[in-house]
């Protein structure tokens, strides 16, 4: 099965785990997507809070895996 986008939950989490979602899905630290989200906020006026938002209604939350 490929990869799907989702929300993490948990300790990976900060806030709506969209962040560290994107993160997995690409494969990068999800520090650096969390500082790319705050300086394309600060450059946007803001506006980027909104698509975060519409993010996090769209996106679906990670299925909890069972060990």
């Amino acid at each position: 099965m490929g990869k799907k986008l989702t929300r993490l939950t948990g300790k990976d989490a900060m806030f709506l785990g969209i962040c560290a979602g994107l993160g997995k899905y690409f494969e990068i630290d999800p520090t650096l997507v969390r500082v790319a989200t705050a300086i394309v906020t600060f450059f946007s006026f803001g506006s980027m809070i909104i698509v975060y938002f519409i993010m996090a209604f769209i996106i679906p939350k990670e299925e909890p895996t069972v060990l």
